[in-house]
């Protein structure tokens, strides 16, 4: 009694556990996906406050984050179904005995603000992310050592199956969102938010103090500068950083200020308190910006200044650099300055193009993905579909992603049911008739 009493408390432990680790672990993995530029830059930020992005190449970091994504997702998933159970259960153990101390020096030291473990889906502290791995730790130690009490939903045959479409959907996903922008927008800057709404705050709440600072140069020495003593126009702009300077009630916007490069001058208000219709060209690195599709751009701005609509260049790049794009790409729109980060939280792509009505955001494009004449029929963008609002439904796209994954492992789950396990359940069942038939023929011989 004793024993199976200890069997079942071993079986719900392994099985609780699977469910537990497997799901965190999937949907980690799965917000990771959909965001790869998002997870790179988190990469990014612990490798600068480790003192090592000297000699990593963006692409390898991105490379990196998409190979973290796909395992995180795939051992996710393979928890949860219960097969691969081996590696997946081994894979889990192994990752959360690192990551727990791991957290925990983040938590002691924080290096960065928050993990990135949820992407922008879900924003923790370094110390309840280490609390986390604490749970997550003993969770999968039990279905580290208690494995064999796991129940498959697959085969062995099929296992396989499982797993190559898994890793595939988990990869495809990420390019795919590289390429399109992500499926699913998590940021402050998604399609439909009022930009000055999102950045106002409340009348009886305490305003946090922001401060920008650029840095510039002159004559081989850099200096740093505020808004309030932006130097004259024989100085080159360098950098641009934004910096906390007192705590208080944080909008879901705050870093966001729109200031020209040449003066200095701040015109946010004038343009986000415009009724019509402004493009921003979103490139928060010129000198990393892809300029395969420069052509289009320009016809764009060319619609623009036709039809009277605004058009600008965001980026945090250098004097230096924005010369050097325009000499190169034949760029007429007027460049504004903005912090680095506000611009990579904006639009995953570099370049990018964002649409906004007033201060609302309407559309976004990546690179790769702009809209051509044919999209703008040389009519104002009052009259066509560009010009309205698109339309967002974050639980259709959950569901049509569900659909694309559990689609194709329900006819795999189906195809095990009725052929493998069908035909393992009857060789097993003519095995068991000819041994009885063996014996029995020994019974008459004896």
């Amino acid at each position: 009694m004793k024993t199976k009493n200890t069997n079942i408390i071993k079986s719900a432990s392994a099985n609780i556990g699977r469910f537990i680790v497997g799901f965190v672990f999937l949907f980690s993995g799965f917000v990771k996906a959909i965001d790869p530029l998002g997870f790179q830059y988190k990469l990014t930020d612990y490798f600068e406050a480790f003192g090592v992005i000297s000699w990593i190449p963006d692409y390898v970091s991105l490379l990196l984050g998409i190979g973290l994504s796909v395992i995180e997702f795939s051992i996710g998933v393979f928890l949860v179904l219960g097969i691969r159970r081996r590696f997946s259960t081994t894979s889990a153990f192994i990752l959360m005995a690192f990551m727990t101390p791991f957290t925990l020096f983040l938590a002691i030291t924080d290096p960065v603000p928050d993990c990135g473990c949820f992407g922008d889906a879900w924003i923790i502290s370094n110390w309840q992310t280490f609390w986390k791995n604490v749970i997550l730790l003993l969770f999968s130690f039990c279905t580290f050592r208690w494995r064999k009490a796991i129940r498959p939903f697959y085969s062995a045959k099929t296992e396989w199956m499982v797993s190559i479409y898994t890793i595939l959907f988990a990869i495809t996903l990420s390019f795919y969102c590289i390429h399109y922008l992500p499926i699913i927008d998590f940021r402050p800057f998604k399609i439909g938010i009022n930009i000055k709404d999102a950045m106002r705050i409340p009348d009886d709440a305490k305003a946090a103090v922001y401060e920008t600072y650029f840095i510039m140069e002159k004559d081989g020495k850099k200096t740093e500068f505020s808004l309030e003593n932006y130097p004259d126009s024989t100085w080159t702009f360098v950098d641009a950083r934004t910096i906390l300077k007192e705590k208080g009630f944080e909008p879901s916007i705050h870093d966001f200020s729109l200031v020209t490069h040449e003066t200095g001058e701040d015109i946010t208000d004038s343009i986000l308190d415009s009724d019509s219709y402004t493009f921003f060209l979103v490139a928060h690195r010129l000198d990393d910006a892809d300029d395969s599709n420069i052509d289009l751009i320009n016809e764009i701005y060319d619609y623009t200044i036709e039809k009277g609509y605004g058009f600008y260049c965001l980026t945090s790049s250098s004097n230096k650099d924005i010369d050097l794009w325009k000499d190169k790409t034949g760029a007429e729109y007027p460049f504004l300055l903005v912090d680095n980060i506000a611009l990579k939280t904006m639009i995953r792509s570099n370049p990018g193009l964002v649409l906004i009505k007033g201060a609302t955001i309407l559309n976004k494009w990546n690179d790769s993905d702009l809209p051509d004449e044919y999209v703008f029929k040389n009519e104002k963008l009052e009259n066509i579909e560009i010009g309205q609002q698109k339309v967002v439904n974050v639980w259709k796209t959950i569901g049509y992603t569900c659909l694309w994954f559990l689609g194709p492992l329900f006819l795999i789950l189906i195809f095990d049911i009725l052929f493998v396990q069908r035909n393992h359940l009857q060789n097993h069942n003519k095995q068991n008739q000819d041994i009885e038939v063996t014996n029995m023929v020994n019974q008459k011989r004896k």
